[in-house]
């Protein structure tokens, strides 16, 4: 350690740190704009000089790195002069326009120029104006405000891993834009409102709306992805009007992907239902909760006197608090029934029985980034978990050899070592052939894996997948949400095992949503009981409850048309039941056909709960804002469920009741990934008689809340999510050309769509995207499909 002294204390430091690094450690204010502790140190703002003993001026304290004896003076007049000459340079071409400037109240040029800066400029000639860039729908600019930080751009390049903004010009004529005038379209790009320590970027949704001083912050956790984001909740009289990033080093640093941002403008959604409904004769009806309660109980006991508990289902959301899953599968096995399930995106459930108390990620969020070695099995994991992506561009950055396997080419924004990009239909040879590769590479071995592959050869790409997850010291096996909705996911899930353990690595898998981990883990799945206590006797899961039918559903916070892998069977299967009662944020025309009760219930900001992220990281939040009018927690409308019942054990007055009766009996359960699978007796390899269907749910259409975001339709990523994506050499065999219209017909659905060249696609494959209109009419997200030109 080196002891260095700053304004006349001794301190001691890791030689070499940057000065402006101890000072923030012990608390020692030095003014800066282009510093920030997650990105390079750029040092070309000049804000934070300080004077240093024996150096001929003044040194920038964010690139000056300490030595033993050094003295420091942040505060001595050489120090302040140069400071306050830096903030007068900053302040000459900087406009006046502070009350009509969004930043203002919380703007660092402002709190700085208040402390170092003058009362009257002596500059009297005319400041510089920038033409404003359009960026998108998420971003709003006032480039004449820019004091060329460059945070923006240091993001994009280091963090984003996207080049989307640059610097062009040299002096007070820098210009900070887009090349050629794109948009920017990474999935992280509001990080650089967070970052812009001026007014020249801010949040172009939340634009003119608020000061930061009317609103009060309150803590909150994103659930639209598996990572469940900490976040503020910045609120006015009871509404939310923006969310930021909460810092917090074991979930998602300092960064929020835009879905996590932007979302919560779907709390005032146009079709947010607000009282409840009942649905008698055929016609919609507002009524009191009591009364539609009583009408919910009486028509579910009903069902269950006439065709017994086993034909009532429940189909839930992982995005639902841990107390709300944990009502709900209490009330249903209450009721005589465990046909409960929140995995509506999965086709294979042969081995269930042996999956892992809940599917996690084996390891922390952090450890993930320390990766030496990762094999990704099945996932745009960009789009599909950007906050992981993250951690994983930064061990790529750091060396660690990255290979993927994936159905689409995927654009990535890290080094990848190598990508096997194969038809559904192959994806179990491919993986048998990286077995193999690692079988005769590894010195560990796997029972019965040799009778399963011996007739199976190696590839040089799966030799080479081999050899980079053999190298290194701290190796993954990710499994994917591509993976884990393929219908031979048994066969991925052991083969991934083997692979994991023949390499010694980690067996991994990411979560759909903030709480699928909540959602096992309280016993939402027809075979399990809480803390994953084997049922005597398993239910129905959710492709069965859809593709067989019951006679009523109980939904809570799922649009099963849109969000299950059998999204035309989930439809009818609704529609062609006795009664079914929706507890939902929402209402729309799908919902007014098939439920017979619709209960408004919160959403994540407006109600008190847990969440377990894929890392196992428990986060209790309180409410940030009220629900609307007659919209309650949906533990509240479970208990009351519970009451008409006479089911005991529903007596809770507050969530955190529930939660300290759960937190005893789950908190300690580790899932342990690598001993929850089980080879198969032979691998399936049944060829295609046609076009594979490729089907990704995209990363703006993942839930209901994120699915009525205005804002984030509006992006690339949303307007690009849209028609029948194929290969040019595809496409020409079927005499089809770009942008025809065409038809897509699976078994005996058929819809209409158009046709997009993709050239990530492999060939005898399509690419449809779920939640959209021209795919919730197929039967299946994955099988073979035909595709037609129309004349």
């Amino acid at each position: 350690m080196a002891t260095i002294e700053i304004d006349g204390k001794s301190y001691e430091a890791q030689p070499g740190q940057m000065l402006i690094e101890i000072a923030d450690a012990n608390g020692i204010d030095i003014p800066r704009f282009c510093y920030h502790k997650k990105l390079s140190v750029a040092a070309n703002c000049r804000m934070c000089l300080v004077e240093v003993e024996r150096a001929p001026k003044p040194l920038p304290a964010c690139a000056t790195p300490i030595m033993d004896g050094m003295k420091v003076y942040t505060k001595s007049s050489k120090a302040l002069a140069a400071q306050n000459a830096v903030m007068e340079f900053l302040l000459i071409n900087h406009p006046l326009d502070c009350p009509i400037c969004d930043q203002g109240g919380e703007c660092e040029l402002q709190d700085i120029a208040m402390g170092y800066g003058q009362d009257v400029s002596r500059y009297q000639d005319g400041k510089r104006v920038v033409t404003d860039k359009n960026l998108g729908p998420l971003i709003a600019t006032e480039m004449t405000r820019c004091i060329h930080c460059t945070r923006c751009v240091r993001f994009g390049e280091e963090i984003a891993g996207i080049k989307e903004l640059g610097a062009t010009g040299r002096g007070e004529h820098t210009r900070i834009g887009t090349y050629v005038e794109k948009t920017v379209n990474s999935e992280l790009s509001g990080n650089v409102v967070d970052l812009c320590p001026v007014g020249a970027l801010t949040n172009k949704p939340f634009r003119f709306s608020a000061r930061a001083w009317e609103m009060q912050q309150r803590v909150g956790v994103s659930v639209h992805d598996g990572v469940g984001a900490s976040v503020y909740y910045h609120t006015r009289r009871n509404e939310v009007m923006r969310v930021i990033p909460r810092e917090n080093e074991t979930v998602n640093e300092t960064w929020l992907a835009d879905r996590d941002r932007y979302s919560f403008s779907a709390l005032k959604a146009e079709d947010r239902l607000t009282q409840p409904m009942i649905k008698r004769d055929g016609q919609w009806q507002a009524v009191d909760w009591e009364t539609a309660l009583t009408f919910a109980a009486d028509g579910l006991k009903q069902a269950v006197q006439k065709h017994g508990a086993k034909q009532v289902g429940s189909l839930v959301s992982p995005t639902s608090t841990l107390e709300e899953l944990f009502l709900l599968q209490k009330l249903m096995r209450g009721m005589g029934s465990s046909n409960i399930d929140h995995r509506l995106q999965q086709l294979d459930f042969s081995d269930q029985a042996q999956a892992p108390v809940f599917p996690s990620l084996g390891q922390s969020l952090t450890d993930f980034e320390h990766s030496d070695a990762v094999l990704v099995i099945g996932s745009h994991l960009r789009k599909e978990q950007p906050l992981l992506n993250l951690r994983l561009r930064k061990a790529a950055m750091r060396g660690a050899k990255c290979a993927f396997v994936n159905p689409v080419a995927y654009e990535f924004n890290l080094p990848v070592a190598q990508q096997l990009v194969v038809t559904p239909n192959d994806w179990v040879s491919q993986l048998a052939g990286i077995a193999k590769a690692l079988q005769t590479s590894s010195s560990n071995s796997v029972n019965g894996l040799d009778s399963l592959l011996q007739n199976v050869s190696v590839s040089a790409e799966q030799q080479a997948v081999a050899d980079a997850l053999l190298s290194g010291e701290r190796k993954t096996v990710l499994v994917g949400q591509l993976a884990q909705s393929h219908p031979q996911f048994a066969s991925l899930r052991a083969l991934a095992g083997a692979i994991a353990q023949l390499s010694g690595a980690c067996l991994s898998y990411t979560n759909a949503a903030g709480n699928t981990s909540g959602a096992w883990l309280t016993g939402c799945v027809p075979h399990r009981a809480v803390g994953g206590q084997a049922e005597s006797a398993a239910g129905k899961n959710a492709l069965e409850m859809l593709s067989e039918g019951l006679k009523a559903y109980i939904l809570m916070g799922v649009e099963p048309e849109l969000e299950s892998c059998v999204p035309a069977q989930a439809e009818r299967a609704l529609k062609q039941a006795e009664f079914v009662v929706n507890l939902t944020a929402f209402r729309s025309a799908a919902m007014d056909a098939y439920a017979d009760v619709l209960l408004p219930i919160a959403l994540s900001a407006e109600t008190s709960g847990t969440y377990v992220n894929m890392a196992g990281t428990w986060q209790s939040v309180a409410a940030a804002v009220k629900a609307p009018a007659d919209v309650r927690p949906a533990w509240k409308v479970l208990r009351v469920f519970g009451n008409l019942f006479d089911l005991a054990g529903f007596e809770y007055e507050d969530s955190t009741q529930i939660q300290a009766e759960l937190q005893p009996q789950l908190m300690s359960l580790v899932a342990d990934n690598a001993g929850s699978w089980k080879l198969p007796s032979s691998l399936d390899t049944a060829a295609s008689q046609g076009l594979q269907a490729i089907t990704e749910l995209p990363i703006y259409a993942v839930d209901m809340v994120v699915r009525r975001t205005a804002a984030l339709q509006d992006t690339q990523d949303a307007l690009s999510a849209k028609g029948v994506h194929l290969s040019a050499a595809t496409a020409a065999s079927l005499k089809i050309t770009d942008g025809q219209a065409v038809q897509v017909q699976q078994g005996a659905n058929t819809v209409a769509s158009t046709a997009v060249f993709d050239e990530r696609v492999p060939a005898a494959c399509v690419l449809l995207y779920a939640a959209q209109a021209d795919s919730t009419a197929l039967d299946s997200w994955f099988g073979d499909v035909s595709v037609k030109p129309v004349d």
